[in-house]
């Protein structure tokens, strides 16, 4: 496998830069039926496949490709030899509710047979993917936990990269679910949550906050925003960063205050952005790895085996692959590339052209 450096075009480059203007090679992308919807499956040889579904005027089809590129290295992190998948809804001008009903639908039959496994994203609620859950074979811990096993995953990820998380300070891009989940597992592991990013600037907390009152209040109404101030300029040890695939570019890299930037979102830093970091000192881990701790529901009967075994092991398994690839000179997002590289290698018919950076 060739070195890889953020600099260099062929395995470290960005998914999504390298994908405009074509298919990805190795990529099924296939229309469903009778709808205005896609679906995109990262290596079809799988004999399943793990993602999301989301709806919009338009889905960008390259969009698709990278989250089901980060789903697939998600998977190969904890050895689950199966592929990413994104399904994409085009709403349009029509009945949205109809157009993602009728999608569903054409979903019923693969969910069923377990090849496709798909859970709600931007656009699609929990209720619009009902027919697909009540056939999906997945243990109820997957829909129950999802989100505090995500939580505590990119939370422990944090902690191996510090250290400890005891007496660290954290602020969150936004208060979506996982990053308040996230919050929660550090203020557990002794960190204080002192910045929240709002639309109209961050607001620094010098008190600090809990996660619990976060959930219920809007963060402007625990402090003034400041305007000038993005909350990736605050001075932390830990930022958490989950707003959209690529929301962490050069630009916003060359400002970055943190000295540990933790994806609670899908592939939330681009391949230049990435270099900035590194160089600019701060350290960036790796997405698949952080939001993995839902998957623990798939390596064992989770029902049976109890949610606090569920949530130790999902801190115990992330923190275990950011100890092994936190040295890698190239950092430990494209270590654990190369670590989830190394065990696609067994079982796929060719390695993803392109790794999950925006």
């Amino acid at each position: 496998m060739p070195a890889a450096g953020v600099e260099d075009l062929r395995p470290g480059a960005g998914l999504a830069a390298r994908a405009r203007g074509g298919q990805t090679p190795g990529v099924e992308i296939r229309t469903l039926d009778g709808t205005d919807a896609f679906v995109v499956v990262d290596l079809p040889e799988a004999d399943r496949a793990i993602g999301v579904v989301r709806s919009a005027r338009k889905i960008l089809r390259d969009g698709a490709v990278l989250l089901a590129r980060s789903q697939t290295y998600q998977l190969a992190a904890l050895e689950l030899p199966a592929s990413g998948a994104s399904v994409g809804v085009n709403v349009g001008d029509g009945d949205r509710d109809a157009v993602v009903a009728a999608a569903a639908g054409a979903l019923v039959a693969e969910v069923e047979q377990g090849r496709l496994l798909l859970d709600p994203a931007k656009g699609v609620t929990a209720e619009d993917l009902a027919p697909l859950r009540a056939v999906d074979p997945r243990p109820t811990a997957w829909w129950d936990l999802g989100t505090e096993l995500a939580g505590a995953s990119a939370a422990a990820t944090a902690g191996a990269a510090l250290g400890s998380l005891d007496g660290r300070r954290v602020a969150l891009e936004q208060t979506d679910p996982v990053s308040l989940a996230f919050a929660a597992a550090a203020e557990a592991a002794g960190a204080r949550l002192v910045a929240v990013g709002t639309g109209a600037g961050s607001v620094e907390l010098a008190e600090g906050t809990s996660a619990a009152d976060l959930a219920v209040a809007d963060p402007a109404q625990l402090g003034t925003p400041d305007a000038d101030r993005p909350v990736a300029a605050v001075e932390v040890d830990v930022l958490a960063v989950a707003s959209r695939p690529g929301a962490v570019d050069h630009e916003v890299a060359s400002g970055l205050a943190a000295g540990v930037l933790v994806p609670t979102g899908p592939v939330p830093v681009t391949a230049r952005g990435l270099a900035v970091a590194r160089r600019g000192g701060c350290v960036v881990l790796p997405d698949f790895v952080a939001l993995g701790g839902p998957l623990q529901a798939l390596l064992a009967d989770a029902d049976d085996v109890g949610h606090d075994a569920l949530r130790t092991r999902a801190a115990t398994d992330a923190a275990a692959v950011v100890a092994e690839v936190l040295d890698h000179p190239e950092g430990p997002l494209l270590g654990a590339c190369e670590r989830a590289e190394a065990f696609l290698a067994g079982w796929a018919d060719a390695l993803p052209f392109g790794r999950p950076l925006a």
